[in-house]
């Protein structure tokens, strides 16, 4: 016990000069940004957590009590979603990136409770525990808020601490010979299991049995500062210290082992293939291979297109407001690597640069190859979340949902490869827990792509309501030509031998 006990404190210890050292990375604006940031942050949690207790009916309308009632599904709702996202980054991002920790005696333990720090820098980790604060506030009102909100807190950390701690079992497992046809088998019984609820109409039924029931129960007792309510809280916060003990443990045993998945993907024998007819189809074709051929790619996109969808079926979410879900979708496909879309190529974009290729049609293969997969990914989740919609769209909603389609798409790839070209990193995307930029740059892109492309979601959904479908169409055409302008602008940009030289450096750095 002594041992272990000295293992944790060197590992705790740890985590701090490395969080130096990745802060020591910012230059110029930087600094004051992030000091901006984390103000806002700690600004808005708190508004979030304490203002809906204030407004009119909280507690005490019919809508205070439907949010009372929303509430246990919330809780779980963040739960899972919390793991799946995790599971799908390969059990957490890296504090310190893996080839540069080789050379440090970083502790498994240490590389645990630094993924564990970065989970709620995520757009989606953020407005989920906004909304819980919120809910909650309306829910309860303002008679000893401070009680309910610590029990809420308390409940965001044990969500993310379990969270971390499923995930690096679920890697523990895929690292097993034929552990990821396990895992996969699993995820398909998961998902179809979800599918049987759902046609079956048991969704509320199950959500009724909740054990997040009990945990709502506990926060709501904080209203009277009673004996139930505190040992309530302290068995949540226990139960969450647990979780990241438990996740060291299985950390280490996930440390032994290599994935044997990203290392079979790359050492697989690829037969070519009949050379492509043209210029921009050999390249649009090795983009393409790049990305599906990625481990961590294909498991980020079949989360990202079918989760959102699964939670729109089983909320039984109407067709006119599904056109919300496409952006959502578009922006954290996005994320996978088109916010530095060059750092697909890695040191092989030296290789790239010097092929007899004009420049803008390497960039349009980029851009072409961003395209497919935010369609894709968009399409397979209105697929999904249309099966409960009620019927058959009408003419408004189908001419909506489409405008939507195509207009976030374009936007977000017209923002990503703009970034792209502007703020490249080197980045290694061949891990499952890589990522295409840093922590807090991937904490500005997400803000930025989930703001914009839900507002644009908004605007057609109510279009969808309309009565003439053509409005949807007429609200695109702006849309439209807002991104392909800035597509335009950054073609040229890339075309400027400087810029790609400096662009083409960054990313082959590692």
């Amino acid at each position: 016990m002594t041992t272990i006990l000295a293992e944790a404190r060197r590992a705790s210890a740890d985590v701090h000069p490395l969080v130096a050292f990745r802060l020591a990375a910012l230059r110029g604006r930087s600094t004051p940004a992030v000091i901006a940031g984390a103000g806002l942050f700690f600004f808005m949690t708190a508004a979030f957590a304490v203002l809906p207790a204030l407004l009119d009916g909280a507690q005490s309308s019919d809508r205070a009590l439907s949010m009372l009632l929303l509430l246990p599904t919330a809780y779980l709702a963040f739960l899972v979603t919390t793991t799946f996202a995790i599971i799908g980054a390969g059990g957490g991002r890296e504090l310190l990136p893996r080839d540069e920790g080789v050379a440090f005696p970083v502790s498994p333990t240490t590389d645990h409770l630094g993924a564990l720090m970065l989970v709620p820098l995520n757009i989606a980790w953020i407005l989920q525990g906004w909304s819980l604060l919120g809910l909650t506030a309306f829910a309860a009102g303002a008679q000893n808020l401070w009680a309910v909100q610590i029990t809420t807190l308390a409940w965001l950390f044990f969500g993310t601490a379990l969270a971390q701690a499923i995930a690096w079992a679920v890697e523990g497992v895929r690292r097993l010979p034929h552990g990821s046809w396990v895992v996969k088998g699993g995820g398909a019984l998961l998902a179809l299991g979800t599918v049987s609820l759902v046609l079956a109409d048991n969704v509320t039924a199950a959500l009724d049995q909740s054990p997040t029931l009990d945990a709502v129960v506990v926060a709501l007792n904080g209203r009277h500062v009673n004996g139930r309510w505190a040992t309530g809280t302290a068995v949540i916060i226990v139960g969450g210290v647990m979780a990241v003990a438990v996740g060291a443990f299985v950390a280490h045993l996930v440390a032994r082992r290599p994935p044997l998945e990203e290392l079979q993907a790359d050492g697989r024998a690829i037969a070519p293939r009949a050379i492509a007819r043209s210029e921009l189809a050999a390249l649009v074709r090795t983009d393409r291979s790049s990305v599906w051929r990625s481990v961590p790619l294909r498991r980020g996109f079949l989360i990202l297109a079918l989760i959102p969808g699964l939670v729109a079926a089983a909320g039984q979410l109407e067709w006119e407001m599904l056109p919300v879900l496409p952006g959502l979708v578009a922006s954290g496909s996005a994320l996978l690597f088109g916010v530095n879309a060059w750092a697909l190529d890695g040191v092989g974009a030296v290789w790239r640069d010097s092929l007899p290729v004009r420049p803008d049609l390497v960039f349009a293969a980029r851009v072409w190859v961003l395209c497919e997969v935010l369609l894709v990914a968009s399409a397979l989740t209105l697929v999904v979340g249309g099966l409960r919609a009620g019927g058959l769209p009408t003419t408004s909603e189908a001419t909506a949902l489409l405008a939507t389609l195509v207009v976030v798409s374009l936007q977000v790839v017209a923002r990503s490869m703009h970034w792209s070209v502007r703020r490249p990193f080197a980045m290694d995307l061949r891990s499952a827990r890589g990522t295409p930029a840093p922590p807090l740059a991937m904490v500005t892109y997400s803000s930025y792509l989930a703001l914009t492309s839900t507002l644009t979601g908004m605007v057609f959904a109510v279009a969808a309501q309309a009565d003439d479908p053509r409005l949807s169409l007429v609200l695109a055409v702006p849309f439209l030509l807002a991104a392909v302008r800035r597509l335009a602008i950054t073609r040229r940009e890339w075309s400027t031998p400087d810029t790609r030289a400096y662009v083409v450096a960054t990313v082959s750095t590692r």
